[in-house]
């Protein structure tokens, strides 16, 4: 921890809140000479009061450590750059336009990196008069399975929860162009364009 950068970070974010040291230190149950002290550098928060602090301020303790609050560029909108987060312990199924900060059970998430699906990997689309029917004959146990297929396009996203020991059997609306991804527990996640 910084705790000049984290001081800086402590006094900008109380002032963003209209708190005075006095106020912060009350809602934290310590003096606000401590708070002084922080936020001139000279000394840093317990750990014990970095999760208080977190919520206080809205933000997360790797933030409050770090003493930055590092802003997201803007993606202009443009779905197909989603990215997907997935916890390996609950199955969780997290997304987000631009890099984030994700965590789930305990564990930080990083954003999986999709590949194209080799032929023996693609699901199969057929078209039965308006609607795709998207199918595979992937393995679907506990051990090895797809947990969700979801259609992606530069402005919008459907996503198709499947479960072990379920065959994949999805409809869905005919569209023209966008990509299908989907994530595998042994294979990582995949894509194919759809044309």
């Amino acid at each position: 921890m910084d705790q000049i950068k984290t001081g800086r970070l402590i006094r900008q974010r109380r002032t963003v809140l209209g708190l005075t040291q006095d106020q912060l230190a009350q809602k934290l149950h310590v003096s606000d000479k401590a708070v002084s002290k922080w936020e001139t550098g000279n000394g840093c928060p317990d750990l014990s009061l970095l999760g208080d602090l977190s919520e206080i301020f809205g933000t997360d303790i790797e933030t409050l450590l770090s003493g930055e609050i590092n802003k997201n560029e803007m993606e202009n909108g443009d779905m197909k750059k989603l990215r997907f987060y997935v916890c390996r312990d609950c199955g969780n199924i997290i997304t987000a336009t631009s890099d984030a900060a994700v965590s789930c059970c305990g564990n930080k998430l990083t954003a999986l990196e999709p590949r194209p699906a080799n032929d023996n990997e693609r699901l199969r689309v057929e078209d039965i008069g308006g609607e795709w029917y998207i199918t595979s004959d992937h393995e679907m146990t506990k051990e090895h399975h797809i947990s969700f297929v979801a259609y992606v396009s530069d402005s919008s996203l459907m996503m198709f929860r499947q479960y072990p020991e379920w065959a994949v059997n999805i409809n869905m609306p005919v569209v023209r162009f966008g990509r299908l991804v989907w994530y595998c527990n042994k294979c990582g996640l995949l894509y194919q364009e759809l044309c």
